[in-house]
């Protein structure tokens, strides 16, 4: 192929995975974060290749066959065999072994934070040769990305689990290499390529010396992975099992909401408090009570003593009958703790969105490693901004309404649905 036909080649695909890009950005309800950055990245491809096309910039034919796009349409590829993708070219920070800082790219964090994935464009041949200590100088062999790896998922666990980790070849990766990183417990997609005698030869006299090396270790000057010697091609699987958190913190917005007469059905009403109005109107638009229902199903159920005795009180000032009644048979399904805030709970420094109970709340969840349903997201990103992330599940708030029907205006039938 020329280089003129190379070239239009790169843009072609260029312009069809910015496509693709934004396309999978729609597919996802809120959109995905990090998106905008792939695209962005993507036209930056885009209008570097027209410099070439337009004689702005001379590179070499190698160039173009090694451009930035073979990544980022792994990147797109893996996205799109995942569910539920939350974001894309995520950054996270850890403490690597001796203390110190450092950041860390995921590609794709897919399936609600459960599943990183490492999409990996180079051939398996490059690959294969710095994993043996024969790249180019800087070049980090693919093992040595997956200790970063699996040092990074150990400090940014996900439901009290650490994240599944997936490294995703688009052009193969060595029998060894892979062999390797599975014993590491890392998960593989993509083909999986036999390497000669030779090569593994040249693997067990890596640690030579340079001058050793040099004086007529043949071995050490070529890697032979024979692309066309398939061992096994990996798909992502159709379902990734995760370990799933099995119990639940209710926090007070949670049981508030649980009873609330808005969640079962009496949001046909324009209330005098405007807040009221626009929690009636989100719940006629989608009813949160399903998604609460859904998510606690099969899980046990804790709140902390706090929690409850707060709860009460406000059900006693401002809950109705039925609201009554409802939380009742709700304190049935829930064991109730003492308060127990977790040790890294009791670290962050209280503020208008950090309480005393807030912190109470949701580090008695901590400690119980349950995940906190609350509908305090105020709590939870200021938690974060001082370096806490807890376990969540987020939803809408619902507050009693029940006694406050009687002042309350009535929508027209024609208002509501059925």
């Amino acid at each position: 192929m020329s280089a003129h036909s190379l070239l239009c080649e790169r843009i072609a695909v260029a312009k069809e995975l910015i496509k693709r890009a934004e396309a999978l950005c729609r597919s996802q309800k809120g959109g995905i974060e990090g998106g905008s950055k792939l695209c962005s990245r993507l036209k930056a491809e885009l209008k570097f290749l027209h410099k070439v096309e337009a004689g702005k910039v001379a590179i070499k034919e190698s160039h173009l066959q090694s451009t930035n796009l073979t990544h980022l349409q792994a990147i797109i590829e893996s996205a799109e065999n995942l569910e539920e993708v939350a974001a894309v070219l995520h950054v996270f920070t850890y403490e690597d072994k001796y203390g110190e800082k450092q950041f860390l790219v995921v590609d794709v964090v897919a399936n609600g934070g459960h599943t990183w994935v490492k999409a990996i464009g180079r051939k398996a041949e490059a690959l294969h040769n710095i994993w043996l200590g024969r790249g180019q100088y800087g070049d980090k062999s693919v093992i040595k990305q997956a200790e970063d790896f699996l040092q990074a998922s150990g400090q940014q666990l996900v439901q009290y689990s650490n994240p599944h980790i997936i490294f995703a070849f688009y052009n193969g990766v060595s029998s060894p290499v892979a062999e390797r990183l599975k014993e590491m417990g890392i998960s593989i997609r993509g083909d999986i390529v036999a390497v000669d005698a030779l090569a593994e030869h040249a693997k067990d006299n890596v640690h030579l010396s340079s001058s050793e090396s040099d004086d007529g270790n043949e071995c050490l000057q070529v890697t032979r992975v024979d692309r066309d010697k398939l061992i096994a091609s990996v798909a992502f699987p159709t379902e990734i099992r995760v370990d799933m958190c099995n119990r639940v913190n209710l926090d007070i917005t949670t049981l508030i909401t649980f009873v609330s007469a808005l969640s079962y059905g009496s949001c046909d009403f324009i209330f005098k408090e405007k807040v009221l109005s626009e929690q009636a109107a989100q719940e006629r638009e989608e009813s949160v009570l399903p998604l609460l229902e859904e998510f606690m199903k099969g899980k046990e159920l804790f709140a902390c003593e706090s929690a409850v005795k707060d709860f009460q009180v406000i059900l006693e000032t401002l809950g109705g009958a039925g609201e009554k009644t409802r939380a009742a048979r709700l304190m049935e399904r829930i064991s109730v703790v003492p308060d127990q805030p977790s040790e890294r709970a009791l670290k962050l420094v209280p503020s208008s969105k950090i309480s005393h109970r807030s912190l109470t709340i949701f580090g008695t969840g901590d400690a119980l490693k349950a995940i906190t349903m609350t509908a305090n997201s105020g709590f939870v990103r200021a938690a974060a901004n001082q370096g806490v992330k807890f376990s969540v599940f987020i939803h809408q708030p619902r507050a009693l309404t029940e006694t406050k029907e009687s002042s309350a205006t009535p929508l027209p039938e024609h208002c509501f649905g059925p």
